[in-house]
Protein backbone atom coordinates (compact mmCIF):
# COMPACT_ATOMS: atom_id res chain seq x y z
CA UNK A 1 0.00 0.00 0.00
CA UNK A 2 1.30 3.44 -0.92
CA UNK A 3 1.01 5.63 2.18
CA UNK A 4 1.74 8.98 0.55
CA UNK A 5 -0.97 11.12 -1.00
CA UNK A 6 -0.70 12.34 -4.56
CA UNK A 7 -1.67 15.56 -6.24
CA UNK A 8 -4.02 14.00 -8.77
CA UNK A 9 -5.53 10.55 -9.05
CA UNK A 10 -6.76 11.20 -12.57
CA UNK A 11 -3.55 12.48 -14.17
CA UNK A 12 -1.76 9.25 -15.05
CA UNK A 13 1.06 10.79 -17.10
CA UNK A 14 4.22 12.75 -16.34
CA UNK A 15 4.87 15.73 -18.61
CA UNK A 16 7.89 18.00 -18.94
CA UNK A 17 8.07 21.03 -21.21
CA UNK A 18 11.86 21.21 -21.57
CA UNK A 19 12.29 17.45 -21.86
CA UNK A 20 10.25 17.63 -25.07
CA UNK A 21 13.52 18.43 -26.83
CA UNK A 22 14.38 14.78 -26.31
CA UNK A 23 11.04 12.99 -25.98
CA UNK A 24 7.56 13.98 -27.13
CA UNK A 25 5.47 11.26 -25.53
CA UNK A 26 4.40 11.58 -21.91
CA UNK A 27 5.48 8.92 -19.45
CA UNK A 28 3.14 6.73 -17.38
CA UNK A 29 3.07 7.97 -13.81
CA UNK A 30 2.74 4.66 -11.96
CA UNK A 31 4.02 2.12 -14.45
CA UNK A 32 7.48 1.55 -15.89
CA UNK A 33 7.71 2.95 -19.44
CA UNK A 34 8.11 0.45 -22.24
CA UNK A 35 11.11 2.17 -23.80
CA UNK A 36 14.22 3.93 -22.59
CA UNK A 37 14.52 7.70 -22.78
CA UNK A 38 17.64 9.89 -23.07
CA UNK A 39 19.45 10.64 -19.81
CA UNK A 40 18.94 14.36 -20.42
CA UNK A 41 15.17 13.84 -20.58
CA UNK A 42 15.09 11.75 -17.41
CA UNK A 43 17.09 14.40 -15.57
CA UNK A 44 14.95 17.27 -16.80
CA UNK A 45 11.64 15.57 -16.00
CA UNK A 46 12.68 14.88 -12.41
CA UNK A 47 14.37 18.26 -11.98
CA UNK A 48 11.21 20.07 -13.11
CA UNK A 49 9.10 18.31 -10.50
CA UNK A 50 11.62 18.83 -7.71
CA UNK A 51 11.46 22.59 -8.26
CA UNK A 52 8.10 22.49 -6.46
CA UNK A 53 9.66 21.13 -3.26
CA UNK A 54 10.32 23.55 -0.42
CA UNK A 55 13.80 24.95 0.20
CA UNK A 56 15.51 22.82 2.87
CA UNK A 57 17.21 25.80 4.54
CA UNK A 58 13.84 27.52 5.03
CA UNK A 59 12.31 24.37 6.50
CA UNK A 60 12.26 25.45 10.14
CA UNK A 61 10.27 22.37 11.12
CA UNK A 62 13.20 20.00 10.72
CA UNK A 63 16.09 19.28 13.06
CA UNK A 64 18.01 17.61 10.22
CA UNK A 65 21.22 19.14 8.84
CA UNK A 66 20.78 20.88 5.47
CA UNK A 67 24.28 22.23 4.83
CA UNK A 68 27.81 20.81 4.92
CA UNK A 69 31.15 22.01 3.59
CA UNK A 70 32.01 21.23 -0.06
CA UNK A 71 34.97 19.09 1.03
CA UNK A 72 32.63 16.85 3.00
CA UNK A 73 30.18 16.77 0.10
CA UNK A 74 33.00 15.40 -2.04
CA UNK A 75 33.84 12.70 0.52
CA UNK A 76 30.19 11.70 0.53
CA UNK A 77 30.01 11.40 -3.25
CA UNK A 78 33.29 9.51 -3.42
CA UNK A 79 31.99 6.89 -0.98
CA UNK A 80 28.35 6.77 -2.01
CA UNK A 81 28.85 3.40 -3.73
CA UNK A 82 30.30 1.67 -0.66
CA UNK A 83 28.08 -0.79 1.19
CA UNK A 84 29.05 -0.38 4.83
CA UNK A 85 28.24 -3.98 5.75
CA UNK A 86 31.17 -5.19 3.58
CA UNK A 87 33.61 -4.73 6.44
CA UNK A 88 36.25 -6.99 4.92
CA UNK A 89 36.14 -5.06 1.65
CA UNK A 90 36.07 -1.64 3.29
CA UNK A 91 38.06 -2.04 6.53
CA UNK A 92 38.99 1.64 6.75
CA UNK A 93 35.32 2.66 6.76
CA UNK A 94 34.74 0.19 9.59
CA UNK A 95 37.66 1.71 11.48
CA UNK A 96 36.20 5.21 11.02
CA UNK A 97 32.88 4.03 12.48
CA UNK A 98 34.70 2.57 15.48
CA UNK A 99 36.53 5.85 16.00
CA UNK A 100 33.22 7.73 15.92
CA UNK A 101 31.72 5.34 18.50
CA UNK A 102 34.67 5.88 20.85
CA UNK A 103 34.73 9.67 20.37
CA UNK A 104 31.02 9.92 21.15
CA UNK A 105 31.30 7.54 24.10
CA UNK A 106 34.02 9.72 25.65
CA UNK A 107 31.93 12.82 24.92
CA UNK A 108 29.13 11.19 26.95
CA UNK A 109 31.53 10.31 29.79
CA UNK A 110 31.38 6.54 29.37
CA UNK A 111 33.38 4.83 32.14
CA UNK A 112 36.12 3.46 29.89
CA UNK A 113 39.59 2.37 30.87
CA UNK A 114 42.66 3.80 29.19
CA UNK A 115 42.75 1.15 26.46
CA UNK A 116 39.12 -0.02 26.68
CA UNK A 117 36.99 0.17 23.54
CA UNK A 118 33.51 1.66 23.69
CA UNK A 119 30.41 -0.41 22.94
CA UNK A 120 28.19 1.11 20.28
CA UNK A 121 27.12 1.11 16.66
CA UNK A 122 26.23 3.49 13.85
CA UNK A 123 22.62 3.41 12.66
CA UNK A 124 20.54 5.04 9.94
CA UNK A 125 19.11 7.43 12.53
CA UNK A 126 17.91 7.64 16.12
CA UNK A 127 14.84 5.56 15.33
CA UNK A 128 16.97 2.48 14.62
CA UNK A 129 19.22 3.36 17.56
CA UNK A 130 16.21 3.42 19.91
CA UNK A 131 14.94 0.10 18.54
CA UNK A 132 18.33 -1.51 19.26
CA UNK A 133 18.59 0.00 22.75
CA UNK A 134 15.02 -1.07 23.53
CA UNK A 135 15.69 -4.62 22.37
CA UNK A 136 18.76 -4.79 24.61
CA UNK A 137 16.71 -3.67 27.63
CA UNK A 138 13.90 -6.10 26.80
CA UNK A 139 16.21 -9.08 26.38
CA UNK A 140 18.20 -8.33 29.52
CA UNK A 141 14.98 -7.96 31.56
CA UNK A 142 13.58 -11.20 30.12
CA UNK A 143 16.79 -13.12 30.91
CA UNK A 144 16.71 -11.90 34.49
CA UNK A 145 13.02 -12.78 34.93
CA UNK A 146 13.54 -16.24 33.45
CA UNK A 147 16.45 -16.89 35.81
CA UNK A 148 14.20 -15.90 38.75
CA UNK A 149 11.37 -18.09 37.49
CA UNK A 150 9.05 -15.12 37.07
CA UNK A 151 6.68 -14.16 34.20
CA UNK A 152 8.46 -12.32 31.38
CA UNK A 153 5.69 -11.69 28.87
CA UNK A 154 4.49 -8.20 29.88
CA UNK A 155 7.41 -5.76 29.61
CA UNK A 156 6.77 -2.01 29.70
CA UNK A 157 8.65 1.24 29.20
CA UNK A 158 7.90 4.47 31.05
CA UNK A 159 8.19 7.68 29.01
CA UNK A 160 6.68 11.12 28.81
CA UNK A 161 3.80 11.77 26.42
CA UNK A 162 6.19 14.09 24.57
CA UNK A 163 8.34 11.28 23.15
CA UNK A 164 8.99 11.04 19.44
CA UNK A 165 6.90 8.58 17.43
CA UNK A 166 9.80 6.10 17.16
CA UNK A 167 9.16 5.11 20.79
CA UNK A 168 5.57 4.28 19.92
CA UNK A 169 6.85 2.26 16.97
CA UNK A 170 9.23 0.30 19.17
CA UNK A 171 6.48 -0.47 21.67
CA UNK A 172 4.06 -1.64 18.98
CA UNK A 173 6.56 -3.52 16.80
CA UNK A 174 8.24 -5.37 19.67
CA UNK A 175 5.21 -5.81 21.93
CA UNK A 176 6.20 -3.62 24.84
CA UNK A 177 3.62 -1.61 26.77
CA UNK A 178 4.26 2.13 26.59
CA UNK A 179 3.34 3.84 29.86
CA UNK A 180 3.22 7.60 29.25
CA UNK A 181 3.42 10.35 31.83
CA UNK A 182 0.84 12.91 30.73
CA UNK A 183 1.81 16.53 30.26
CA UNK A 184 0.16 19.59 31.74
CA UNK A 185 -0.11 23.24 30.79
CA UNK A 186 3.24 25.03 31.21
CA UNK A 187 5.02 21.69 31.91
CA UNK A 188 5.65 19.99 28.58
CA UNK A 189 8.19 17.30 29.51
CA UNK A 190 8.11 14.14 31.60
CA UNK A 191 7.76 14.72 35.34
CA UNK A 192 10.44 12.47 36.96
CA UNK A 193 8.37 12.04 40.13
CA UNK A 194 5.34 10.78 38.20
CA UNK A 195 7.56 8.63 35.98
CA UNK A 196 9.15 6.80 38.92
CA UNK A 197 5.70 6.26 40.46
CA UNK A 198 4.68 4.40 37.27
CA UNK A 199 7.68 2.05 37.38
CA UNK A 200 6.88 -1.54 38.34
CA UNK A 201 8.66 -4.90 38.25
CA UNK A 202 7.90 -5.22 34.52
CA UNK A 203 9.52 -1.92 33.55
CA UNK A 204 12.51 -2.61 31.31
CA UNK A 205 13.67 1.02 31.40
CA UNK A 206 12.63 4.64 31.83
CA UNK A 207 13.28 6.74 28.72
CA UNK A 208 14.31 10.35 29.30
CA UNK A 209 14.47 12.91 26.51
CA UNK A 210 17.39 15.31 26.22
CA UNK A 211 15.69 17.80 23.93
CA UNK A 212 11.96 17.37 23.50
CA UNK A 213 10.69 17.53 19.93
CA UNK A 214 7.83 19.74 21.13
CA UNK A 215 9.81 22.61 22.66
CA UNK A 216 13.48 21.58 22.83
CA UNK A 217 13.46 21.30 26.63
CA UNK A 218 15.84 18.95 28.46
CA UNK A 219 14.22 16.54 30.89
CA UNK A 220 15.75 16.31 34.38
CA UNK A 221 17.73 13.09 34.00
CA UNK A 222 19.68 13.71 37.22
CA UNK A 223 16.53 13.89 39.33
CA UNK A 224 15.11 10.86 37.53
CA UNK A 225 18.29 8.91 38.31
CA UNK A 226 18.26 9.89 42.00
CA UNK A 227 14.58 9.01 42.48
CA UNK A 228 15.00 5.71 40.64
CA UNK A 229 18.06 4.79 42.74
CA UNK A 230 15.95 5.17 45.87
CA UNK A 231 13.06 3.14 44.45
CA UNK A 232 15.42 0.37 43.35
CA UNK A 233 16.81 0.19 46.88
CA UNK A 234 13.35 -0.18 48.38
CA UNK A 235 12.00 -2.66 45.83
CA UNK A 236 15.13 -4.63 45.01
CA UNK A 237 14.65 -3.92 41.31
CA UNK A 238 17.39 -2.57 39.05
CA UNK A 239 15.30 -0.47 36.64
CA UNK A 240 17.70 1.38 34.29
CA UNK A 241 17.51 4.61 32.24
CA UNK A 242 17.91 5.19 28.53
CA UNK A 243 18.56 8.75 27.39
CA UNK A 244 17.13 9.72 24.03
CA UNK A 245 19.61 12.45 23.19
CA UNK A 246 18.72 12.54 19.50
CA UNK A 247 18.68 16.34 19.46
CA UNK A 248 20.54 17.35 22.60
CA UNK A 249 23.44 14.89 22.64
CA UNK A 250 25.64 17.09 20.47
CA UNK A 251 24.56 20.27 22.28
CA UNK A 252 24.71 19.75 26.06
CA UNK A 253 28.39 18.66 26.20
CA UNK A 254 29.46 21.91 24.53
CA UNK A 255 27.08 24.47 26.04
CA UNK A 256 26.44 23.01 29.49
CA UNK A 257 29.26 20.52 30.19
CA UNK A 258 28.49 20.57 33.93
CA UNK A 259 24.94 19.28 33.34
CA UNK A 260 24.67 15.67 34.51
CA UNK A 261 22.53 13.64 32.13
CA UNK A 262 24.90 11.04 30.64
CA UNK A 263 26.99 8.06 31.84
CA UNK A 264 28.06 10.04 34.88
CA UNK A 265 24.71 8.90 36.29
CA UNK A 266 24.93 5.22 37.32
CA UNK A 267 21.50 4.14 36.04
CA UNK A 268 22.06 5.51 32.51
CA UNK A 269 22.87 2.34 30.56
CA UNK A 270 22.53 3.53 26.97
CA UNK A 271 22.27 6.77 24.98
CA UNK A 272 21.26 7.45 21.40
CA UNK A 273 22.12 10.56 19.40
CA UNK A 274 21.36 11.70 15.85
CA UNK A 275 24.43 12.51 13.80
CA UNK A 276 22.16 14.04 11.18
CA UNK A 277 20.78 16.62 13.62
CA UNK A 278 23.27 18.61 15.69
CA UNK A 279 25.98 16.11 14.79
CA UNK A 280 25.96 18.27 11.62
CA UNK A 281 25.68 15.46 9.03
CA UNK A 282 23.12 15.02 6.27
CA UNK A 283 20.37 12.44 6.89
CA UNK A 284 20.60 9.73 7.86
CA UNK A 285 23.01 8.63 10.55
CA UNK A 286 22.53 7.95 14.23
CA UNK A 287 24.51 6.39 17.06
CA UNK A 288 23.72 4.27 20.08
CA UNK A 289 26.27 3.84 22.87
CA UNK A 290 26.08 1.39 25.77
CA UNK A 291 27.66 1.95 29.14
CA UNK A 292 29.48 -1.39 29.08
CA UNK A 293 29.52 -4.79 27.37
CA UNK A 294 27.28 -6.19 30.11
CA UNK A 295 24.47 -3.85 29.01
CA UNK A 296 24.28 -5.35 25.51
CA UNK A 297 23.23 -9.03 25.62
CA UNK A 298 25.59 -11.14 23.52
CA UNK A 299 22.75 -13.15 21.94
CA UNK A 300 21.55 -10.04 20.09
CA UNK A 301 24.83 -9.81 18.17
CA UNK A 302 25.00 -11.85 14.98
CA UNK A 303 28.21 -13.17 13.44
CA UNK A 304 28.50 -13.69 9.69
CA UNK A 305 31.39 -14.96 7.57
CA UNK A 306 30.02 -14.99 4.03
CA UNK A 307 31.48 -11.58 3.22
CA UNK A 308 35.07 -12.73 3.77
CA UNK A 309 35.75 -12.73 7.51
CA UNK A 310 33.88 -13.13 10.78
CA UNK A 311 31.83 -9.95 11.20
CA UNK A 312 29.70 -9.08 14.24
CA UNK A 313 26.56 -7.12 13.43
CA UNK A 314 23.77 -5.64 15.52
CA UNK A 315 21.46 -3.65 13.29
CA UNK A 316 17.88 -3.86 12.09
CA UNK A 317 18.93 -3.32 8.50
CA UNK A 318 21.79 -5.14 6.76
CA UNK A 319 23.05 -3.08 3.83
CA UNK A 320 23.53 0.66 4.23
CA UNK A 321 25.67 3.42 2.78
CA UNK A 322 29.05 4.40 4.16
CA UNK A 323 28.83 8.08 3.23
CA UNK A 324 27.20 9.44 6.37
CA UNK A 325 29.57 7.57 8.68
CA UNK A 326 32.54 9.03 6.82
CA UNK A 327 30.89 12.46 6.94
CA UNK A 328 30.41 12.12 10.71
CA UNK A 329 34.10 11.38 11.21
CA UNK A 330 34.95 14.38 9.01
CA UNK A 331 32.89 16.70 11.21
CA UNK A 332 34.33 15.31 14.44
CA UNK A 333 37.94 15.85 13.41
CA UNK A 334 37.32 18.96 11.30
CA UNK A 335 35.51 20.91 14.01
CA UNK A 336 36.83 19.34 17.19
CA UNK A 337 35.51 20.41 20.57
CA UNK A 338 36.17 24.08 19.82
CA UNK A 339 34.33 24.01 16.50
CA UNK A 340 31.26 22.23 17.83
CA UNK A 341 31.10 24.63 20.76
CA UNK A 342 31.26 27.62 18.40
CA UNK A 343 28.46 26.23 16.23
CA UNK A 344 26.22 25.44 19.20
CA UNK A 345 26.86 28.82 20.84
CA UNK A 346 25.97 30.55 17.60
CA UNK A 347 22.74 28.54 17.27
CA UNK A 348 21.83 29.33 20.88
CA UNK A 349 22.50 33.06 20.42
CA UNK A 350 20.39 33.13 17.25
CA UNK A 351 17.58 31.38 19.11
CA UNK A 352 17.71 33.99 21.87
CA UNK A 353 17.64 36.76 19.25
CA UNK A 354 14.58 35.23 17.59
CA UNK A 355 12.92 34.81 20.99
CA UNK A 356 13.49 38.50 21.80
CA UNK A 357 12.09 39.57 18.44
CA UNK A 358 8.92 37.53 18.96
CA UNK A 359 8.48 38.84 22.50
CA UNK A 360 8.73 42.42 21.23
CA UNK A 361 5.63 41.89 19.11
CA UNK A 362 3.69 41.50 22.36
CA UNK A 363 1.57 38.77 20.78
CA UNK A 364 3.35 35.57 21.78
CA UNK A 365 4.13 33.51 24.85
CA UNK A 366 7.42 31.59 24.65
CA UNK A 367 7.04 27.95 25.74
CA UNK A 368 10.61 26.80 25.04
CA UNK A 369 13.44 27.10 27.56
CA UNK A 370 16.76 28.94 27.37
CA UNK A 371 18.59 25.75 28.41
CA UNK A 372 17.85 23.11 25.80
CA UNK A 373 17.97 22.54 22.07
CA UNK A 374 18.09 25.87 20.16
CA UNK A 375 14.38 25.80 19.44
CA UNK A 376 11.93 28.67 19.82
CA UNK A 377 8.44 27.38 20.52
CA UNK A 378 5.71 29.97 21.00
CA UNK A 379 1.96 30.35 21.19
CA UNK A 380 -0.47 33.24 20.98
CA UNK A 381 -1.27 35.13 24.16
CA UNK A 382 -4.67 36.32 23.04
CA UNK A 383 -6.87 33.26 22.54
CA UNK A 384 -9.93 35.34 21.60
CA UNK A 385 -8.23 36.96 18.62
CA UNK A 386 -10.17 34.90 16.11
CA UNK A 387 -7.07 33.56 14.36
CA UNK A 388 -4.72 30.93 15.69
CA UNK A 389 -1.30 29.34 15.24
CA UNK A 390 -2.40 27.06 12.40
CA UNK A 391 -3.46 30.08 10.34
CA UNK A 392 -0.15 31.84 11.04
CA UNK A 393 1.79 28.74 9.90
CA UNK A 394 -0.28 28.46 6.74
CA UNK A 395 0.13 32.13 5.85
CA UNK A 396 3.91 32.07 6.45
CA UNK A 397 4.27 29.53 3.63
CA UNK A 398 3.56 32.36 1.18
CA UNK A 399 6.89 33.87 2.24
CA UNK A 400 8.71 30.55 1.81
CA UNK A 401 8.88 29.70 5.53
CA UNK A 402 7.91 26.24 6.76
CA UNK A 403 7.00 26.73 10.42
CA UNK A 404 4.98 23.89 11.97
CA UNK A 405 1.95 24.43 14.16
CA UNK A 406 0.75 21.57 16.34
CA UNK A 407 -1.18 20.72 19.47
CA UNK A 408 0.54 19.37 22.56
CA UNK A 409 -0.04 15.73 23.63
CA UNK A 410 -2.35 14.67 26.45
CA UNK A 411 -3.21 16.30 28.83
CA UNK A 412 -2.31 19.59 27.17
CA UNK A 413 -4.06 19.13 23.83
CA UNK A 414 -5.78 22.50 24.09
CA UNK A 415 -2.38 24.22 23.77
CA UNK A 416 -1.26 25.02 20.22
CA UNK A 417 2.35 25.87 19.47
CA UNK A 418 4.48 27.20 16.62
CA UNK A 419 8.09 25.98 16.56
CA UNK A 420 11.26 27.23 14.88
CA UNK A 421 14.34 24.99 14.90
CA UNK A 422 17.60 26.94 14.77
CA UNK A 423 20.22 25.05 12.80
CA UNK A 424 23.77 25.99 11.87
CA UNK A 425 22.65 27.51 8.56
CA UNK A 426 19.99 29.75 10.16
CA UNK A 427 21.67 33.15 10.38
CA UNK A 428 20.77 36.23 12.40
CA UNK A 429 19.73 37.90 9.16
CA UNK A 430 17.22 35.10 8.56
CA UNK A 431 16.02 35.43 12.17
CA UNK A 432 15.36 39.14 11.65
CA UNK A 433 13.59 38.41 8.37
CA UNK A 434 11.41 35.75 9.98
CA UNK A 435 10.29 38.14 12.73
CA UNK A 436 9.54 40.75 10.07
CA UNK A 437 7.44 38.29 8.06
CA UNK A 438 5.60 37.02 11.15
CA UNK A 439 4.75 40.65 11.99
CA UNK A 440 3.41 41.13 8.45
CA UNK A 441 1.30 37.99 8.81
CA UNK A 442 -0.13 39.24 12.11
CA UNK A 443 -1.06 42.60 10.56
CA UNK A 444 -2.62 40.86 7.58
CA UNK A 445 -4.68 38.53 9.76
CA UNK A 446 -5.74 41.49 11.90
CA UNK A 447 -7.51 42.89 8.85
CA UNK A 448 -9.36 39.65 8.12
CA UNK A 449 -12.57 38.43 9.78
CA UNK A 450 -12.26 35.68 12.37
CA UNK A 451 -12.28 32.24 10.80
CA UNK A 452 -15.20 31.15 12.99
CA UNK A 453 -17.44 33.96 11.75
CA UNK A 454 -19.43 31.48 9.68
CA UNK A 455 -19.93 29.11 12.61
CA UNK A 456 -23.41 28.70 14.05
CA UNK A 457 -22.31 29.87 17.48
CA UNK A 458 -21.66 33.57 18.00
CA UNK A 459 -19.23 34.19 20.84
CA UNK A 460 -19.11 37.13 23.25
CA UNK A 461 -16.87 37.50 26.27
CA UNK A 462 -18.45 38.35 29.62
CA UNK A 463 -16.85 40.11 32.54
CA UNK A 464 -16.88 36.92 34.63
CA UNK A 465 -14.47 35.21 32.24
CA UNK A 466 -17.12 32.92 30.72
CA UNK A 467 -18.07 32.77 27.07
CA UNK A 468 -21.67 33.29 26.03
CA UNK A 469 -22.86 31.49 22.94
CA UNK A 470 -26.32 31.08 21.45
CA UNK A 471 -27.46 28.07 19.50
CA UNK A 472 -30.79 27.24 17.95
CA UNK A 473 -32.75 24.83 20.14
CA UNK A 474 -35.91 22.84 19.59
CA UNK A 475 -39.04 24.60 18.28
CA UNK A 476 -36.99 27.63 17.28
CA UNK A 477 -36.02 28.51 20.84
CA UNK A 478 -32.65 30.06 21.65
CA UNK A 479 -30.42 28.27 24.13
CA UNK A 480 -27.59 30.10 25.90
CA UNK A 481 -24.38 28.08 26.13
CA UNK A 482 -21.64 29.04 28.57
CA UNK A 483 -18.08 27.94 27.89
CA UNK A 484 -14.78 28.59 29.55
CA UNK A 485 -11.99 30.28 27.61
CA UNK A 486 -10.15 26.94 27.48
CA UNK A 487 -13.17 25.15 26.00
CA UNK A 488 -13.60 27.82 23.37
CA UNK A 489 -9.90 27.75 22.49
CA UNK A 490 -10.04 23.97 22.14
CA UNK A 491 -13.01 24.30 19.78
CA UNK A 492 -11.21 26.95 17.72
CA UNK A 493 -8.06 24.81 17.53
CA UNK A 494 -9.92 21.71 16.38
CA UNK A 495 -11.91 23.72 13.82
CA UNK A 496 -8.86 25.30 12.26
CA UNK A 497 -6.75 22.13 12.40
CA UNK A 498 -9.45 20.29 10.45
CA UNK A 499 -9.70 23.19 7.99
CA UNK A 500 -5.96 23.22 7.31
CA UNK A 501 -5.85 19.42 7.01
CA UNK A 502 -8.64 19.47 4.46
CA UNK A 503 -6.92 22.25 2.55
CA UNK A 504 -3.67 20.27 2.39
CA UNK A 505 -5.34 17.05 1.28
CA UNK A 506 -5.05 18.05 -2.36
CA UNK A 507 -1.29 18.58 -2.10
CA UNK A 508 1.40 16.02 -2.67
CA UNK A 509 2.87 15.09 0.69
CA UNK A 510 4.79 12.16 2.05
CA UNK A 511 3.99 10.46 5.34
Amino acid sequence: MVLSKIASQSDVSVHSTFASRYVRESLPRYKMPENSIPKEAAFQIINDELMLDGKPRLNLASFVTTWMEPECDKLIMDSINKNYVDMDEYPVTTELQNRCVNIIAHLFNAPLGESEAAVGVGTVGSSEAIMLAGLAFKRKWQNKRKAEGKPHDKPNIVTGANVQVCWEKFARYFEVELKEVKLSEDYYVMDPVKAVEMVDENTICVAAILGSTLNGEFEDVKLLNDLLVEKNKITGWDTPIHVDAASGGFIAPFLWPELEWDFRLPLVKSINVSGHKYGLVYAGVGWVIWRSKEDLPEELIFHINYLGTDQPTFTLNFSKGSSQIIAQYYQLIRLGYEGYRNVMENCHENAMMLKEGLEKTGRFKIVSKDIGVPVVAFSLKNKSWGHDEFEIAETLRRFGWIVPAYTMPADAKHITVLRVVIREDFSRTLAERLVHDITRVLHELDSLPAKLSSAKISVKREENGKINGTVEGKNGTTVVVKKTATETQREITIYWKNFVTAKKSSRNKIC
